[in-house]
């Protein structure tokens, strides 16, 4: 990603790439993260409907694993899309926010319910309804993102190199366990 704002050509690129990785069956890990020196993603510059199937639900739909690489300012759409990886890191300097409910508008692509699984109910309400910014530390704290390693690069090599070692229709097969399960009620118990 480039950073600043997400422009409408970028989303479509992300939305494309999403699909020919997915059309490809081949074993992959894809990588998200912006350009040394840029935010993440401070937004979108154009209607959230335009782009359709929206970047979040495309990264989502990857049946393999997808890393968020962050650094710098990472809110609005783009912690939505940083919400749709697996995996994210970030460096020391990221902060994250999902402010959109004070500037008037929802999310639109799928952070109200992403941002609770991740971080909780009562987290996700101080980010949407108070406005509460994390630091990178926070972000730790809270669960959001996996590490905050000193050598970001050298993180990024480190968890590809595991995750590229490991089965890759088992990765699959657990990723879809991970979000179809949290979706259901535990096993064992009897639903009301």
């Amino acid at each position: 990603m480039a950073g600043g704002e997400l422009d409408p050509a970028a989303a479509r690129a992300l939305v494309r790439l999403c699909a020919s990785v997915r059309e490809a069956r081949e074993p992959a890990v894809l990588v998200v993260r912006n350009e040394p020196g840029t935010d993440f993603c401070s937004g979108i510059s154009f209607e959230p409907f335009d782009v359709q199937p929206d970047p979040a639900s495309a990264l989502a739909a990857v049946r393999g694993p997808v890393m968020g690489v962050i650094s710098g300012e990472c809110s609005g759409a783009g912690l939505e899309i940083a919400l749709a990886c697996d995996v994210r890191l970030c460096d020391a300097g990221a902060s994250f926010a999902l402010r959109d409910p004070l500037d008037g508008r929802l999310p639109s692509w799928g952070g109200t319910q992403r941002l609770p699984r991740v971080v909780g109910a009562s987290r996700a309400s101080a980010m949407l309804l108070l406005g509460k910014s994390l630091d990178a530390r926070a972000a730790l704290e809270w669960g959001l993102v996996h590490a905050v390693p000193e050598d970001l690069d050298g993180a990024v090599d480190q968890w590809l190199d595991e995750l590229s070692g490991a089965g890759p229709l088992a990765l699959e097969f657990a990723k879809e366990a991970v979000h179809r399960g949290s979706e259901l009620p535990p096993s064992g118990s009897k639903a009301t």
